[in-house]
């Protein structure tokens, strides 16, 4: 698949990009080759190959829906500029 300049300018357009009508052809030869890559990935047999992630056939295994604290208030408050004992500190807002 080969792009001209009007389908060049139509996708900058839609990507809502700027592109000078100088930067065309070299957008052009660009975008050419990232297709050509494409069409190469696309010619390889992958026949029997498991995916790596994702779209497999196995599920995630699901966990209970337990409500909790999540057991790590210090790792929370380490990086907290100011405590009060467990909670986050921050300057009183009166107006």
């Amino acid at each position: 698949m080969s792009l001209d300049t009007a389908t060049v300018r139509r996708v900058a357009s839609l990507a809502r990009i700027r592109v000078e009508e100088d930067e065309l052809p070299r957008l052009q030869s660009e975008l050419n080759g990232i297709l050509g890559w494409i069409e190469q990935l696309q010619a390889v047999n992958t026949d029997g190959v498991e995916p790596m992630a994702g779209g497999g056939t196995q599920a995630l295994r699901m966990r209970a829906d337990e409500v909790t604290d999540g057991g790590i208030q210090d790792k929370v408050l380490a990086n907290a500029p100011d405590r009060a004992g467990a909670f986050f500190a921050v300057p009183k807002v009166v107006e």
